[in-house]
C-alpha cells in the first residue's frame, strides 16, 4: 500500500519536512511505502519545499542591517523566500519593525544575484514580510530592470489581497498604527501612478498585487506572473502525478482553520485527492473546522492534550499515523 505525504508546516512546532519523515515513519511501522512532497502556499516554507537553500548571501534587512539569506539555485531556476530577506522574524516581530521604513531591498538583490549567477527563472515566495513598500526597494536594487526582460519571474502568492488594500490589510500585524495604516496606503496610491508611468502596468487590480505589502505587485511591473501559492509549487512537484493510483493521502498543518480552504496547502491537497478518488487523511495540531465528508481526520490536541501537541509534535504525529495506518491495513 502506497501513500502520499504532502503537509505544510504547522508554524511554531514543526517544519512540513519534518513532518513527512514523521509519517514516513509511520508508515514504515505500519507497512506501507511513503512518497514524501513537503508543500506550501507561497509564503514560508516554499523553500523547503523546493528541497531547501543550497546558496546563502549577504543582503539588506528590513530595516537595512545585513542579513544572510538562504535561496536556491537548480540549474537555471532559482527559489527565493522574501521572508529571508525582508521577513519580520528577521527583526524579532511587529514591535521590533518600523513599518513605514521596513524595505524589500533585500529581496531586490537576492533576485539580482540568482540572475547573475545564470538564472532565467526565479520563483519568488512572497509570505511572512516586514514590508509595506509596494516593491519599490527591490525595484531599486534591480536597477537597470530592462535586465530582467529575458527572465520568467513567478510570484506564489499566499493571499488574493489587492495592492492599494495591503496598509489596511496587514499594516496593522506589521506594527503599524492607524496613522501609519494611513500612510502606507497613500504610498501605495501614488505608486500606483508610478508603476503606470515608468512601466506601463496598472498593479492597482490585480489579485494577489498586495501580497508582501505590495512587492507582489511591484514585481508584477515588471511582468511577473503571480500566481495562487499552492497551485504554483502542487504544479513545480508534480503533485497530481504522486497522488494519482495511491491508497492515501497524508497532509496537514498545525491550525485548521476556514482559511485552510482558501487557497492553502490542505484544502488544495484534498481537493486533488477528491478530484483523484484518492482517501485522504488530515492531520493537524488543532481543529476550529471540520473536514470534508469522507475525509479523516487527527487532531493531536484532541489525542495528546494541547501541551504535549506543542511540546512533542512529532512524536504525537508518529504515533497517530501509525495507528491510523495500522487499522487501515488490517482492513485490508
Amino acid at each position: 500500500m502506497r501513500l502520499v505525504v504532502a503537509p505544510d508546516k504547522f508554524r511554531g512546532s514543526a517544519s512540513a519536512s519534518a513532518i513527512v519523515g514523521a509519517v514516513e515513519r509511520a508508515a514504515a511501522d505500519a507497512g506501507w511505502d511513503a512518497d514524501g512532497l513537503p508543500l506550501a502556499d507561497g509564503g514560508e516554507g516554499m523553500l523547503e519545499a523546493f528541497g531547501g537553500p543550497n546558496r546563502e548571501s549577504v543582503v539588506t534587512g528590513p530595516l537595512g542591517d545585513p542579513v544572510t539569506a538562504g535561496w536556491r539555485l537548480d540549474r537555471k531556476t532559482a527559489t527565493i523566500e522574501m521572508a529571508q530577506a525582508s521577513g519580520l522574524s528577521i527583526i524579532g516581530g511587529a514591535e521590533a519593525n518600523d513599518p513605514v521604513a521596513a524595505t524589500t531591498y533585500g529581496t531586490g538583490e537576492l533576485i539580482d544575484l540568482a540572475v547573475q549567477r545564470g538564472a532565467n527563472r526565479v520563483r519568488i515566495g512572497v509570505g511572512g514580510s516586514a514590508t509595506t513598500d509596494g516593491g519599490l526597494g527591490a525595484l531599486r536594487a534591480m536597477h537597470p530592470v530592462q535586465r530582467f526582460r529575458g527572465v520568467e519571474l513567478l510570484v506564489a502568492c499566499d493571499v488574493r489581497t489587492r495592492f492599494t488594500d495591503a496598509a489596511e490589510v496587514f499594516g496593522p500585524q506589521k506594527g503599524a498604527s492607524p496613522a501609519q495604516v494611513e500612510l502606507l496606503r497613500r504610498r501605495l496610491e501614488r505608486l500606483v501612478q508610478v508603476y503606470i508611468d515608468d512601466y506601463g502596468v496598472d498593479v492597482s487590480d490585480s489579485p494577489g498585487a498586495g501580497a508582501a505589502g505590495g512587492l507582489a505587485g511591484g514585481l508584477a511591473s515588471l511582468g511577473a506572473k503571480l500566481l495562487p501559492g499552492f497551485e504554483l509549487i502542487a504544479d513545480e512537484r508534480a503533485l497530481a502525478d504522486h497522488v494519482e493510483g495511491a491508497d492515501l493521502v497524508v497532509t496537514g498543518e498545525g491550525l485548521l482553520d476556514e482559511q485552510s480552504f482558501e487557497g492553502k496547502v490542505v484544502g488544495g491537497v484534498l481537493e486533488l485527492a477528491a478530484e483523484l478518488g484518492v482517501p485522504a487523511l488530515v492531520v493537524c495540531g488543532a481543529a476550529e473546522v471540520d473536514v470534508p465528508s469522507g475525509v479523516t481526520l487527527l487532531s493531536l490536541s484532541e489525542m495528546f492534550g494541547e501541551e504535549r501537541s506543542w511540546d512533542d509534535t512529532l512524536g504525537c504525529v508518529h504515533e497517530a499515523v501509525t495507528a491510523e495506518l495500522t487499522a487501515r491495513g488490517s482492513t485490508r
